[in-house]
């Protein structure tokens, strides 16, 4: 009988387990993959999925067409436009600038640089949390819980639960992991998103992937990270992080650690 009680205990202990991974794997997936709700706002071509605006970004698709399309997003006196794809498929957006009303218009190419207005929405967001919105994948920096870079962050911060010792150890990985690709650097095309995978994969990249590729893992790790991207010394057009950790916001620019531009004044233009 003691032995049986013996083997229950085991079997009970390793459900409970087995639980506490598969629960830990769907906020995992939650967190990493944003899903379309009910809350959705419609306008013309627009839909807006408002379902998680209280965790700091909402998802923006249009109708599926040929026509290039952008998204403007206005809230207070910020504006910023966005490209959209025109598949018909949901692309997540950040609401990076606090609680409050914010203004989503879609704009269809009609010929040249002409667009059309095919449609508005406006939300309220009011987050619990103001930094939910730099705990998401969006647009700019776009990844899942399969992307290699949100793994192997995975691997070197296991066990730790400081933030401070997370910040360091993803800044020390891409001090010694990484290269500058001084070749993209000339050939890069003008609007051209971060590209998170192929900055991965060939362990160099420019400015804004190196960039996007440390957000990710930070993130992932539960450490509120923005992309900055503005200029360099008035000049230079440039990429780098902010990270709040423990409450306390850390600069930290990949390139500049990686010898391929020298720190000096950073004006903020916009961030992600």
């Amino acid at each position: 009988m003691k032995r049986w009680n013996g083997w229950k205990a085991l079997l009970v202990q390793g459900a409970l387990l087995a639980l506490l991974i598969v629960l830990s794997t769907l906020c995992f997936a939650e967190v990493l993959m944003p899903e379309t709700g009910k809350k959705t706002k419609k306008d013309g071509a627009l839909t807006v999925d408002y379902s998680h605006m209280d965790q700091g970004y909402v998802m923006v698709k249009s109708a599926k067409g040929k026509k290039k399309l952008k998204v403007r997003m206005k809230m207070g006196d910020t504006t910023l436009t966005y490209d959209l794809n025109n598949n018909g498929e949901y692309e997540v957006f950040p609401l990076q600038y606090g609680n409050g009303k914010y203004t989503f218009s879609l704009y269809k190419n009609v010929s040249g640089k002409k667009y059309s207005e095919e449609g508005k929405v406006t939300v309220k967001a009011e987050m619990p949390d103001e930094l939910s919105a730099f705990l998401y994948p969006n647009q700019y920096v776009d990844y899942n819980e399969k992307t290699a870079a949100v793994v192997e962050a995975a691997k070197i911060c296991d066990g730790m639960t400081d933030q401070n010792k997370i910040y360091k150890t993803v800044c020390d990985y891409m001090k010694s992991h990484f290269a500058y690709d001084y070749i993209k650097s000339v050939s890069v095309k003008a609007g051209q998103l971060p590209q998170i995978d192929d900055a991965w994969n060939k362990h160099m990249g420019i400015c804004q992937d190196l960039s996007a590729i440390m957000v990710a893992m930070l993130r992932s790790q539960g450490v509120p990270a923005r992309l900055m991207i503005g200029t360099l010394n008035a000049s230079t057009y440039h990429a780098w992080v902010t990270a709040v950790v423990n409450g306390a916001e850390e600069f930290f620019d990949p390139t500049a650690a990686l010898n391929a531009v020298s720190n000096g004044t950073y004006t903020v233009e916009r961030y992600y």
